[in-house]
């Protein structure tokens, strides 16, 4: 197996992502050394279905695996309870039992999707994930968050839920459409803002840039940051830089705008407005949108700010009448920075225009 890293993830229930090119092809042999065979229920959208689950599918069958397949259209609107309950009258059907693993094959929505059957199907049962987007794979099939949306807003059921292993082929990312390169660049560049100047100087230059290593290091800090926070009550929210306007902006647009889209707006909008307060420096939020910008992300809020507040105001990581927001201090380095609701429309209002 071409193997490119081996990022171990010290969370209470350990595991390891594989980051190579052409593994998925190997999925069974990889599996079978996690778990023994037995029957692996398949989840995919309907998109990956045509590209890449039926090379899953006999692998894992040629490792003595059983494979139920089932396919979902793609897209943020089928992240639901209803295709969550679908999904699990259709496991119950197949009598799959404690012993058996769900499998999840595609982006975000996928992973979120499968992760969270797994977790409450028979009150868990072992779940992996091969990611085959930029953005599932530095983001969300990584640390253990799982969920579906509400009508009210995005991720607000769900649980913690940590897979048996994360098995990334970057060579999947070649059949991405433009647009979704750009989605996962997005989380990519929020993870360098965070804590790797040496990445972000690469996207600043993109023509640069290595993927494969890039995914490896935006695996490495978030496996860091998970072990230290697992439950999301510190550390581990500086990985929501953006997100809570970005989220906000994704379900104003009905999901018009993709996750990184709207999260590349969320994130120009706090660092335009901590350079106006004078937490970081106009260069700082400068270097951010102009990095944005050059990976072809959207900078500009197209919404109001009592728009964005209305939906924030139901954001998972509301406290009461307190929020916390990510702010960046500099390159590299930002800070959990609590506000009251109140404060939250002038931050929008102060981000929404250029400096």
């Amino acid at each position: 197996m071409p193997v490119f890293d081996r990022i171990p993830v010290h969370t209470a229930s350990p595991y390891t992502v594989t980051v190579g090119q052409d593994i998925v092809s190997e999925s069974g042999e990889w599996l079978r050394d996690l778990h023994a065979p037995c029957t692996v229920q398949l989840v995919t959208d309907d998109t990956v279905n045509t590209l890449y689950a039926d090379t899953v599918e006999h692998s894992l069958t040629a490792a003595g695996f059983t494979v139920h397949r089932f396919v979902f259209p793609h897209g943020e609107s089928s992240k639901t309870t209803a295709t969550l309950v679908t999904l699990l009258e259709r496991m119950a059907e197949q009598e799959i039992t404690r012993q058996d693993v769900v499998a999840a094959l595609g982006g975000g929505v996928v992973s979120d999707l499968a992760g969270f059957a797994a977790a409450v199907y028979l009150r868990g049962i072992p779940h992996v994930t091969f990611p085959t987007t930029l953005l599932s794979a530095v983001d969300a099939a990584v640390g253990g968050k799982t969920g579906v949306d509400l009508a009210a807003g995005k991720n607000l059921a769900g649980a913690f839920k940590q897979p048996l292993g994360v098995l990334c082929d970057t060579a999947t990312f070649a059949t991405l459409p433009p647009r979704e390169i750009r989605n996962g660049m997005a989380e990519t560049v929020k993870t360098a803002m965070l804590c790797d100047t040496d990445l972000f100087a690469s996207l600043e230059n993109a023509e640069d840039l290595d993927l494969t290593a890039a995914v490896a290091r935006c695996i490495r800090y978030k496996a860091y940051v998970v072990e230290q926070d697992e439950r999301d009550q510190g550390l581990r929210q500086l990985l929501n830089l953006g997100h809570t306007v970005g989220h906000a902006i994704e379900q104003c647009s009905d999901y018009t705008l993709a996750h990184g889209e709207a999260v590349a707006i969320g994130m120009a909008v706090i660092a335009r407005a901590a350079a106006r307060r004078g937490l970081c420096t106009d260069d700082t939020a400068a270097r951010l949108i102009c990095t944005l910008e050059a990976h072809g992300l959207p900078t500009g809020n197209p919404y109001t700010a009592e728009e964005l507040r209305a939906v924030a105001m139901r954001d998972k990581k509301r406290r009461g009448d307190r929020l916390t927001l990510i702010v960046p201090l500099t390159v590299g380095e930002c800070v959990l920075h609590d506000i009251p609701t109140a404060e939250l429309a002038a931050w929008i209002t102060e981000g929404s225009t250029n400096q």
